[in-house]
């Protein structure tokens, strides 16, 4: 299992970043080599409040072996030649140290937000996809670009905009999902998929892989080295006093993951769809404080990995060893003592492998 870490590493609730949380981005250079370090396979960072681009840029400028990567870089907003030239970039200064990881958004921000139209994300994926290595395969061998499809017909390259080949041209591309139609896109064109925080080992092993297969097939790909890369919800602290804060935390972010419809798939395998109706209808007339009291002991155990760090290796080994290959987990590392015992914990992680 390899062990990756998000950005910022010692500001934050580990597990449970909030877009809220203030980001220094002047701190992204020493972060990373922090993050290099102890030993981490691979950085990543989601786009919220930053370009998740711009990010990777300075953390590929600041170290020489750390794995880089987009967790989530919302895809359809950007054109397909716009992204290809934003990781083409990235591959070529951090000499084939990066992962282009994408995500959808739902139909309401890709509207409202973006000011796009919407389509069927699968479909559109698949393609956006297809469009994005046309363009490296047009880069790296000097080919015409050539690729129609349902939503993208590009056909013209000129030298000024062709950077040309670069040394490690074979970038990876990873998908984040939940429902079964996107875990299938990603079995069809990607190298991996990466699944929301709430998608559960049962969901995971009964849900996304068979969907995963049945796109493989469809292609006649080989899964070898196929990428299942999670970030689970942890709740850990260094003792039990602050970890019962963490636990709070986490109840509330579990109602709100509940009450989200997309998410749905993952609450109802384990028979919680009627909860994820009762929750959906508190948080729409804004009744946020009380959604948190629905979340059982069973229930929070059920998607939340709580242990003080003397615990918390071992029990994200246990659940997760078996249905993921990328692991994504942090706590905060302001002193040294902080970052000794962190960095034990990513070669436990590592070596469990």
């Amino acid at each position: 299992m390899k062990i990756e870490t998000l950005l910022p590493l010692g500001k934050v609730d580990p597990g449970l970043r909030a877009a809220e949380q203030p980001f220094d981005i002047h701190a992204v250079g020493r972060d990373a080599q922090l993050v290099e370090s102890l030993g981490y396979d691979r950085l990543v960072v989601e786009e919220t409040k930053d370009d998740p681009f711009v990010i990777m840029a300075l953390a590929a400028a600041a170290t020489t072996t750390l794995g880089l990567g987009t967790s989530v870089a919302i895809a359809f907003p950007r054109s397909p030649a716009i992204t290809a030239m934003s990781a083409w970039s990235l591959q070529k200064l951090s000499k084939g140290r990066f992962c282009l990881g994408l995500g959808t958004q739902v139909r309401g921000h890709i509207r409202r937000r973006y000011g796009i139209e919407w389509s069927a994300p699968g479909p559109w994926m698949r393609d956006y996809i297809g469009a994005v290595r046309a363009l490296w395969q047009c880069w790296r061998d000097g080919t015409p670009l050539d690729y129609q499809s349902p939503s993208y017909d590009l056909n013209l390259m000129v030298p000024l905009f062709d950077p040309g080949p670069i040394e490690h041209p074979d970038i990876p591309i990873v998908v984040a999902a939940v429902g079964p139609r996107m875990c299938e896109v990603g079995g069809e064109v990607a190298n991996g998929i990466r699944p929301h925080p709430v998608c559960t080992p049962k969901y995971i092993s009964e849900v996304m892989l068979p969907a995963i297969e049945r796109g493989a097939a469809t292609t006649q790909r080989s899964l070898d080295g196929f990428e299942i890369a999670m970030k689970p919800l942890v709740a850990t602290a260094p003792n039990q006093d602050i970890l019962a804060h963490r636990v709070r935390d986490a109840r509330a972010r579990i109602a709100f993951y509940c009450s989200t419809p997309a998410y749905r798939p993952a609450f109802e395998i384990h028979g919680l769809g009627e909860l994820a109706r009762e929750l959906s209808v508190l948080s729409k007339a804004g009744r946020w404080e009380e959604m948190p009291d629905h979340i059982s002991d069973d229930i929070l155990h059920e998607y939340v990995t709580v242990g003080t760090y003397d615990e918390i290796g071992d029990r994200l080994i246990d659940r997760y060893g078996d249905v993921v290959t990328s692991i994504e987990f942090s706590i905060p590392a302001a002193t040294d003592n902080e970052k000794s015992i962190l960095g034990g914990l990513v070669q436990q992680v590592r070596a469990a492998a």
